[in-house]
């Protein structure tokens, strides 16, 4: 009989399972339920888009012929509002009804909320889709001044787009740095010079006590815990992901601050996978499970589940993530589990140049690199090999490394 696989979600994880599933089983029917209006674009130029960089064109990835060209069938603009595990079907908000053979939840997050008067305002914005970003660029064009919140990767990229459209901005951050559970004080002030050459500057030991709006609603003014008060036209907040569970609440599915699965993207629940940035997947280099929302690990994790929906346990999930950013006049790179790790290692090598190892268990689980991104390939090598490195700490850290560094001296 011919399998039926349904796909929830149209991001990099859901369109590369359907992907996945259209080449390595040519008679199945696929079906992809997006509650988006557009099929798959790229998350990772949008900020390119909304700092006035690119225009629309490059952005989108798919469009609805390409599904059409491979008998995929696509469903925009299109809610699912139950998923039924015993009887293999999905309901969606029009009242359609699908049935399945295998199902995968790609649904993604939605940013959280900042839990303030006046968060909801006009000239408020969060980034995380195309329309947002089609938002803040309308919006940012046209205001002088911004406050960012939310000093993580997301929230630089509001800084970046400030600094490229020339608003004056306020960068708050609840630590004393940016990044700070992945980068040491040397590291950070490399981030927060770059940002300051920008127009954007960094307030310590901030954040967001409430907004205060004009007659029509919109944001005007940003008042921090201390009652300190920034001008905003505009303000940006990336303060996380609210992960899109909802459909699994009415059935028995294990859940721990996400969707858990497997090292084949499995759930608990019979024949539904999950894959991208709502799963806490068992990270088989690490050894427990863990949560990362790259785009390179999503894209893997929809592969490796659709090859699983196919063919039961033919495919683990083994990767190692990376994030880069190009903001700034050097390049930055993060890999792996760069906050977690009981140990680390760090060093300054110029104004622009620092790196950051995290080790657990004396084996690398992540890093850090701004300015010279050449060693990220040794490291990312020692990691998927789980090369014991806590005896080689000054090693790791030579300017111009490889791997094999470690490896000779490993063998004298």
């Amino acid at each position: 009989m011919t399998q039926s696989y349904v796909i929830i979600g149209d991001g990099i994880a859901g369109s590369s399972a359907a992907e996945t599933l259209r080449e390595e089983a040519p008679e199945a029917d696929v079906t992809v339920i997006t509650d988006e209006g557009e099929a798959l674009y790229n998350r990772i130029l949008i900020k390119e888009f909304a700092k006035g960089k690119l225009p629309e064109a490059p952005i989108s990835i798919h469009d609805e012929s390409w599904y059409d060209d491979r008998d995929i069938e696509l469903e925009l603009n299109t809610l699912v509002t139950n998923i039924d595990p015993d009887g293999h079907t999905v309901s969606t908000h029009d009242g359609e009804t699908y049935e399945y053979d295998k199902l995968l939840i790609a649904t993604g997050g939605t940013p959280t909320q900042l839990p303030v008067e006046n968060s909801d305002a006009d000239g408020v914005h969060h980034f995380w889709t195309f329309q947002d970003a089609r938002n803040i660029r309308e919006h940012i064009e046209e205001a002088d001044t911004a406050t960012i919140v939310g000093a993580g990767l997301l929230g630089i990229d509001l800084a970046a787009i400030c600094g490229a459209q020339k608003v004056d901005g306020n960068y708050l951050m609840r630590g004393d740095s940016w990044w700070r559970y992945a980068l040491d004080q040397e590291g950070a002030d490399i981030m927060h010079d770059a940002m300051r050459e920008r127009g954007v500057t960094p307030v310590f030991q901030s954040g967001v006590d409430h907004f205060e709006t004009d007659d029509d609603g919109h944001v005007t003014t940003t008042v921090d815990p201390n009652g300190e008060e920034f001008d905003s036209d505009f303000v940006g907040i990336a303060i996380g992901l609210d992960f899109n569970l909802e459909l699994l609440q009415n059935f028995e599915i294990e859940m721990d601050d996400g969707v858990v699965v497997d090292k084949y993207m499995r759930t608990s629940a019979e024949d539904i996978f999950a894959a991208g940035d709502l799963t806490r997947y068992y990270d088989v280099i690490l050894g427990e499970h863990a949560q990362n929302g790259s785009w390179g690990s999503a894209k893997e994790q929809g592969t490796i589940a659709a090859k699983n929906m196919i063919d039961p346990e033919t495919d683990e999930f083994r990767w190692v993530s990376s994030y880069s950013i190009t903001h700034f006049d050097f390049p930055f790179l993060s890999f792996g589990h760069p906050t977690l790790g009981e140990d680390s290692v760090s060093k300054k090598y110029s104004e622009t140049e620092w790196r950051r190892l995290a080790i657990k268990d004396g084996k690398i689980v992540g890093g850090v690199l701004i300015g010279d991104l050449a060693p990220q390939s040794g490291y990312k090598q020692l990691m998927r090999e789980e090369t014991f490195v806590g005896d080689q700490k000054e090693a790791l850290l030579k300017e111009k490394f490889s791997a094999d560094d470690i490896a000779a001296t490993q063998e004298q």
